[in-house]
């Protein structure tokens, strides 16, 4: 199986992306003679994403073919392989070989892509379509894909977070079934975790923030903080969702040996996307991950069963056991095209198109990101892969909301998490207050 989409969209790359696109200006805002083409007529559009996986490549061409057999007078013209800068580049100069439509696999770039005008709102388009993204779109996936009433994108397949869990280990250790609520996790990790000399023959869950996919949105996304008030002023000193989901993962990690010792451990075991990954050795057994890690667990062919659930939820939200942490591909319009009709014609297809959904996530094997094709009986999947289509179609699960500056508040936040579970910072409330100043006097500044 392919590196999915959500392998470019990690921590590390946040801060790298706020800097690609600080080169969106107000300057690339809407004109409106953008939309004055006839999308009857014969025309050609060019769409730049970013897959480049041969699979992926292939999968991308199948939904244009399909696209243009539906709308046989709009030509597609296709630039794959494209980075964030190139696109953002492309997006603020404009010209005839510029995209009229564009696919990133940040959702981070919304906030910034809606606030600096780069892409047009599709809110006109969709309501003289007759589509309303509130029932197309499952909730998550909605609101991450407008920023401040200014709904720039659409979503294009997703990633949904869940638990997967060493079924054979679970056994072993007289465990029945995974875990619910975080008291019973907490539980199990500590039973599942066997020492050995200094080390650990098997540790039951790697709970540091430099782990694989363990960063702070996605445990938040487990307690549905509210990241901004109704001013868009930081909410991190304020909501106790976020106090309690650092205490109880710095308990975790106390539980499970320490901050040095998990980290010496660390060091030790493979990357994330090989084979040698510690959940697929059965080094490590539960692990927080998305969709995309069943295929490529199975692949390295474990020695244990694979067990899939959601990721258990703070003992106070037990009645909303099932959700998860939602995010993915987005596309959108370039205002600078001159051929906005036509670009939504296509956008619409890929976005909205039951089929044409499906048979996308079938091939790119992430989640649909509409509600019909959620439950589209042409789905093909594993059985254990349902677990991720029902925390995506859950109105429950959460995501991290878009930002005029993109991704440097989840930055703020997770280097308060490092400080924390390190021991460099030991005031907690003192260490969300000071993040959430350094989160307002950044949205501020890049304003």
């Amino acid at each position: 199986m392919p590196i999915p989409s959500a392998a470019r969209k990690t921590a590390f790359a946040l801060t790298a992306l706020t800097s690609s696109l600080a080169l969106l200006t107000a300057c690339t805002g809407q004109s409106s003679s953008g939309a004055s083409d006839d999308a009857s007529a014969d025309t050609t559009i060019n769409f730049w994403h970013a897959w480049s996986a041969p699979s992926e490549v292939k999968a991308v061409n199948a939904l244009i073919a399909g696209f243009e057999k539906a709308h046989p007078n709009i030509h597609v013209n296709v630039v794959g392989n494209m980075t964030d800068d190139k696109m953002n580049q492309a997006l603020r100069t404009g010209g005839d070989k510029a995209p009229d439509v564009i696919s990133s696999f940040t959702t981070n770039s919304v906030g910034k892509f809606c606030d600096s005008g780069a892409l047009v709102d599709l809110n006109p388009f969709f309501k003289k379509s007759g589509v309303d993204p509130q029932t197309t779109f499952p909730k998550a996936m909605n609101e991450y894909t407008q920023f401040d009433g200014n709904r720039c994108s659409v979503p294009l397949l997703g990633d949904a977070y869940g638990l997967y869990y060493n079924k054979t280990a679970f056994k072993k250790a007289g465990i029945t079934s995974p875990p619910k609520t975080w008291s019973e996790f907490k539980a199990d990790a500590k039973k599942l975790t066997i020492t050995q000399g200094d080390g650990y023959q098997q540790l039951g869950f790697m709970p540091d923030y430099h782990g694989w996919e363990t960063t702070t949105e996605h445990y938040l996304g487990q307690f549905s903080p509210t990241y901004f008030d109704s001013k868009g002023k930081s909410n991190v000193a304020k909501d106790p969702a976020f106090e309690k989901s650092f205490t109880l993962q710095k308990h975790l990690v106390d539980t499970l040996g320490g901050y040095k010792k998990l980290e010496t451990f660390r060091a030790t075991l493979g990357d994330e996307w090989g084979p040698k990954h510690p959940f697929q050795t059965g080094q490590v057994a539960m692990q927080l991950d998305g969709e995309w890690r069943l295929g490529m667990a199975l692949d390295a062919k474990p020695k244990f069963d694979i067990g899939v659930a959601p990721m258990p939820v703070p003992d106070d939200q037990a009645a909303q056991y099932g959700k998860g942490y939602i995010t993915g591909t987005i596309a959108g319009i370039a205002a600078t095209s001159k051929k906005q009709n036509a670009a939504w014609e296509f956008v619409k297809y890929i976005s909205t198109d039951t089929d044409a959904v499906v048979d996308f996530s079938n091939a790119i094997h992430n989640v649909p990101s509409t509600l019909a094709a959620l439950k589209s009986p042409k789905l093909k999947y594993d059985p254990r892969f349902k677990t991720f289509l029902d925390i995506a179609a859950n109105p429950d699960s959460t995501t991290a909301p878009a930002s005029v500056n993109g991704g440097v508040y989840l930055t703020t936040i997770q280097q308060l998490g490092y400080d924390y579970e390190s021991g460099k910072v030991t005031d907690l409330k003192a260490g969300l207050k000071q993040a959430a100043a350094q989160i307002d006097t950044d949205i501020a500044q890049a304003k």
